[in-house]
């Protein structure tokens, strides 16, 4: 199992019931799928900086992290692909371990 962040800008409507009812869709999902998620990231509604959509000026943007076999990503993708209330999902492998720390050399004197 591969751990993976998948960034999802919901096309919504409805308030905050409606983002809760998506994420729990989204969470079933990627549950079927064979995979589990490990954390949630909702985050605000924000504007988009480029409309290409009048219609779409703005989306809710939540964040995923979950296990997955990397053979399932295909198939998870596909499922979000022709989803009307998904605007956009990417999914990308997410960072392991803590970061490496810079030392410094010890100053002269």
């Amino acid at each position: 199992m591969t751990k993976y962040e998948g960034l999802f800008i919901l096309n919504l409507t409805g308030g905050e019931e409606a983002v809760k009812d998506s994420i729990d869709r989204i969470t079933k999902t990627i549950g079927e799928a064979g995979g589990k998620v490990e954390t949630v990231q909702k985050m605000d509604k924000r504007a988009f900086t480029r409309v290409t959509d009048k219609k779409v000026p703005a989306g809710y943007y939540v964040n995923f992290i979950f296990n997955a076999a990397p053979a399932n990503i295909g198939p998870i993708k596909a499922r979000f692909d022709h989803d009307a209330e998904v605007w956009r999902a990417l999914f990308t492998k997410a960072p392991t371990g803590t970061p490496a720390v810079a030392t410094a050399a010890p100053a002269k004197t």
